[in-house]
């Protein structure tokens, strides 16, 4: 190792701790806020981050090369607008609701410093997010972005830092890591001002903020299927729906669908269908070339064919397709490692499984589940309520109906709560299968008034050194 290296290391490491420190300090400072204070603060942060949606999105896209501008200017609203939005009335500070019959009340208490893993993949708008969802749950947050997408993290946690203490905010309430490393995120998660850790990314990631010994909330990877059953309402509608979702920013989000499994009565008419819609479906010997370049020789993905659109995938591997692609299609007959193209792949490509019965078809979907995805989302086109019944058995979190799977697992199209930060629960190791909104980072007191007497609990046996009761 290099002297300069080492030196780089060592600042790194010096401002994670000085990020961590000063944030603790904000954290005081910021304790006795009011609701009606920190929800002034909020908005303000939400309208200065919807005001820079577009200029924070050319900047992650030109820094990371990944994903749609145009797309990531509604990713970006979608957290500075419509998620700010659904955190309006929310009560996280003080008094929370009274259970006047129980004689209970809650009372809500922020739990400090929050370290913020950001993922290159969605990065401005993850910022967004968890800045709004920390300042609204009353905390102080450090975000530690992915090494490629530093500059537009840094500039996103500087406008709404900016907001948020020209509101009233103290100063460092918001910050963000600028010599970003996988020593330095590691550092940051196990300082001890660190109280929290919203932690998403990979899957490397995810396990080291588990493992650092703070209380977490991280979230899995979400290799998503989706049943067209023969009941489906519309089927040229679900496939206009399955490849919008898959297709939106070049398939960056891990609640998009990416695996179809169509019934076999309908199974012709649904690739059809796909087709119509901007699926260009590949043979066996174009799967082959476009999975070696997915995929590299320990089956991860290659970080530079990430997030890029269908047409460049097919350039890259060699495959010609219309220019008005907008998905790529494989037809599969077995879900493993024998073939990766039926692993999560975050770029716009979609496998695709007949279903003979609808036995099969439920096997198709725990199959592709449990490769990488068990705990997500699972996508369900049908009109037939017991289809939706039978399939809500699988380890799925949220199970969207009739609507992109990406839209209505993050709660847009469906009640589903609003979040850019989805749980996948105990299947795949995190603590909560929730959407994570503020309310996921704050505690909650109970002040508690006897409601029952206590001495009931000896029933006619009460002990004699207990006496009677009055």
């Amino acid at each position: 190792m290099s002297l300069q290296t080492l030196d780089a290391d060592l600042a790194a490491l010096a401002e994670a701790r000085d990020a961590a420190r000063r944030a603790k300090a904000a954290f005081n400072a910021f304790e006795g806020a009011t609701q009606e204070e920190i929800d002034r603060i909020v908005a303000a942060m939400a309208a200065a981050a919807a005001a820079a949606a577009k200029d924070l999105a050319r900047l992650a896209v030109d820094e990371t090369g990944y994903g749609v501008y145009e797309d990531k200017i509604l990713k970006n609203l979608y957290n500075a607008d419509f998620c700010a939005k659904s955190m309006v009335g929310m009560r996280t500070k003080g008094v929370l609701w009274v259970d006047e019959p129980g004689r209970m009340t809650a009372i809500g208490s922020p739990v400090g410093v929050i370290a913020a893993i950001i993922p290159v993949t969605n990065p401005t708008s993850t910022v967004i997010y968890k800045c709004l969802a920390a300042v609204k749950a009353g905390n102080a947050v450090v975000h530690a972005p992915h090494p490629r997408a530093v500059k537009c993290c840094s500039l996103t946690a500087q406008i709404m830092g900016d907001a948020a203490v020209q509101a009233g905010a103290p100063k460092d309430i918001i910050q963000c890591l600028t010599k970003a490393s996988i020593d330095a995120t590691a550092e940051l998660m196990r300082h001890p001002d660190t109280a929290l850790i919203m932690a998403t990314g990979g899957a490397g990631m995810v396990r080291a903020a588990y493992q650092a010994g703070k209380p977490c909330l991280a979230v899995g990877a979400g290799n998503v299927p989706v049943y067209v059953h023969s009941s489906v309402p519309n089927l040229d509608e679900a496939a206009l729906m399955v490849v919008t979702s898959k297709s939106f920013d070049n398939g960056t989000a891990c609640v998009a669908e990416q695996t179809v499994v169509i019934d076999g009565s309908i199974y012709a008419a649904g690739i059809e269908a796909f087709k119509r819609r901007g699926c260009a479906m590949l043979d066996k010997n174009e799967q082959t070339k476009l999975a070696a370049v997915i995929f590299d020789e320990r089956g991860g993905l290659r970080a530079d064919n990430v997030g890029q659109s269908a047409t460049v995938l097919a350039q890259r591997a060699g495959v010609s397709v219309p220019d008005d692609t907008r998905v790529l299609g494989a037809e599969l007959d077995v879900v493993g490692r024998a073939n990766m193209l039926s692993a999560e792949i975050l770029g716009p490509v979609l496998s695709f499984y007949r279903a003979d019965t609808f036995e099969q078809g439920i096997d198709w979907c725990r199959q592709v589940l449990a490769f990488g995805g068990e705990g997500h989302t699972l996508g369900i086109h049908a009109g037939d309520p017991e289809v939706v019944a039978r399939l809500s058995e699988l380890p799925a979190s949220r199970i969207p109906v009739n609507t992109p799977s990406l839209f209505g697992g993050m709660g847009y199209s469906t009640e589903i709560g609003p979040s850019f930060m989805l749980g996948t629960g105990s299947w795949s190791g995190s603590i909560t299968s929730d959407n994570v909104s503020p309310l996921h980072l704050i505690n909650i007191k109970r002040v508690a008034y006897e409601s029952r007497p206590w001495r009931g609990l000896y029933g006619n046996n009460v002990p004699a050194h207990i006496g009677i009761a009055p």
